[in-house]
């Protein structure tokens, strides 16, 4: 059986870790593994191929994709099922398995701190661009420069068919904070899977705009898929918790990509009140002779949540990219 479950965590890309095919003996039992490697398909054609009988491949289909492990085609029927596509959408999807026990959520946190600098860069060794970016504030206070559309959480929003909160996965692992803990949005498809797997709750457009205006208040980062449009999550970050920035912060791998913008001070208008120190995660505000200033511009990731709690409005967000760029590694939808 051990070598079914290092074939599975080889499928996401982590088979060189037993903390991960611990977490997937966590999950599925020796008949689960087996359907688990012999996806894709649908309940029928799974069943003639191991022998079983169809009702029942089809209730396990259906628990392992609570369980976060396979994913249903939601515009085919019968429903094609495929494993769990990558180790990101794996460890966001697992973790929210609505019964994990507390062990596997605290092995979850224990592979991120023991091995988390080889996942990171396991990760962006393998892939051209990081997998998220930064969006700036926008709901809190203006950007100077005109936000795009594939930076702008209002029109995201707005343009949603159908939209989800679901409980952030590093909160959820890590509890090294008091912030919000439901504050990943999901869109559209993202949002119908977190609704079908009980993993979320509906929101509308008003209840969606109020979570990001508290999460910028509280300090959160918007980041965001690193693609032309944000039409599956916006999660809300923050600095204790997410694993979205360790990678940066601590190892110097670049893990997610900045937004167009970057923050500057204004010196006449600087107070010289630290307040902004406190706010910026990644170390790129000092103070000097009393005032705030940017010393290091390029550790500053535009996210804008030194603007939001200045006194003396003295931040503004400018545009260090003019505005039909499209960053690097965009896709092209």
């Amino acid at each position: 059986m051990t070598d079914r479950y290092e074939e599975l965590a080889g499928r996401v890309g982590l088979s060189r870790f037993p903390r991960i095919v611990r977490l997937i003996e966590m999950m599925a039992d020796a008949e689960e593994a087996e359907l688990l490697l012999a996806l894709p398909g649908e309940a029928g054609s799974l069943a003639a191929r191991l022998g079983r009988d169809v009702a029942s491949v089809d209730g396990m289909l259906k628990t392992l994709f609570v369980k976060g492990l396979a994913f249903p085609n939601l515009k085919s029927d019968p429903p094609a099922y495929r494993l769990v596509r990558d180790a990101v959408q794996f460890h966001d999807s697992s973790i929210l398995w609505p019964e994990a026990p507390s062990a596997f959520l605290d092995l979850w946190q224990e592979f991120m701190e023991e091995d988390g600098y080889e996942v990171f860069k396991l990760v962006a060794d393998r892939l051209p661009r990081p997998v998220m970016r930064v969006i700036p504030v926008g709901l809190t206070v203006p950007v100077e420069s005109r936000i795009l559309a594939f930076e702008d959480v209002r029109q995201a929003i707005e343009e949603a068919e159908i939209m989800a909160v679901t409980r952030c996965t590093c909160k959820v692992t890590a509890r090294k904070c008091e912030t919000t803990l439901e504050c990943c949005l999901q869109l559209n498809n993202a949002a119908r899977y977190a609704l079908a797997r009980g993993t979320g709750r509906e929101l509308n457009r008003e209840e969606a705009l109020a979570l990001m205006k508290r999460s910028e208040e509280e300090g959160l980062i918007h980041t965001v898929n690193n693609l032309k449009s944000m039409h599956t999550v916006i999660c809300n970050c923050c600095p204790c918790c997410c694993q979205n920035f360790p990678g940066l912060v601590k190892y110097g791998i670049r893990t997610v990509d900045p937004s167009r913008f970057t923050a500057r001070i204004d010196p006449d208008r600087c107070t010289g009140c630290g307040a902004c120190l406190d706010r910026c995660y990644f170390g790129a505000i000092e103070m000097e002779t009393d005032l705030a200033v940017v010393a290091e511009p390029d550790r500053c990731m535009g996210c804008g949540l030194c603007q939001v709690t200045c006194p003396a409005e003295a931040i503004d967000l400018i545009e260090v990219r003019p505005p039909d760029f499209i960053p690097d590694g965009f896709s092209a939808h």
